[in-house]
């Protein structure tokens, strides 16, 4: 019993990849918005309600896999070393390289190039996008509550939160638009982790200088 239930897990494992890439490989082609469910599915030899039952929209076919990195990054703060701090266990775990951002195999390489296009010029991807960095954010803000004690009426997880996230948010754009410039690894991971690591400076040193005034600006002549 326990080998056919391993065996109809790993074939629905299988099913549910050869889905994802399917539909991948025909946004990188054609566009998001310009291929159907229902071209997925004749492509990928199955019925659309098996597509939906794998993948509840159409978008979740891009970002299946997000929710994996929500729970890493949750992880990652929650088991932080004794001594380090929230902001310190977020910036690691953002800047280390993962998934095709890691790779140097010149096919995934393009893969991703393809696939940073796609996004990029689709509203609904975009869109979708925001949507699950304004979920990260919520998950991101409660655990922070529970690690610091903080009151459940206080706005300070929220907003702090909202920082780590905007980094990240902002390391994923600049990753995209250097991609679509024509950057490549191993400079664009370097490029990227040297971004990120400046924002987190610039939140270790505090905001209390940051832009200040050298000289007394002048409405008008005289």
């Amino acid at each position: 019993m326990a080998a056919e239930a391993g065996l109809r897990e790993r074939k629905k494992q299988r099913t549910r990849a050869a889905i994802a890439e399917t539909a991948r490989r025909l946004f990188v082609e054609r566009g998001f918005e310009a291929v159907s469910v229902a071209e997925i599915a004749r492509e990928a030899e199955v019925s659309e309600a098996t597509v939906f039952n794998y993948f509840p929209t159409k978008e979740d076919l891009v970002y299946s896999r997000l929710s994996a990195f929500e729970e890493e990054m949750l992880a990652a703060v929650r088991d932080r070393a004794r001594g380090e701090s929230i902001a310190r266990a977020f910036a690691r775990f953002i800047s280390r390289p993962r998934g095709l951002l890691s790779s140097r195999d010149p096919k995934e390489v393009e893969q991703l190039a393809g696939i940073s296009r796609m996004i990029a010029n689709s509203p609904a991807l975009l869109a979708r996008e925001r949507q699950i960095f304004d979920a990260y954010t919520d998950s991101l803000a409660g655990l922070i509550g529970e690690e610091t004690g903080a009151a459940a009426d206080s706005i300070e997880p929220w907003v702090v939160a909202n920082v780590l996230i905007g980094i990240h948010r902002a390391g994923v754009d600049y990753a995209r638009k250097r991609i679509i410039d024509g950057a490549r690894n191993p400079g664009l991971a370097r490029s990227v982790r040297r971004q990120i690591a400046r924002a987190v400076a610039a939140l270790d040193h505090g905001l209390a200088d940051y832009g200040t005034s050298v000289s007394k600006r002048t409405t008008g002549p005289g």
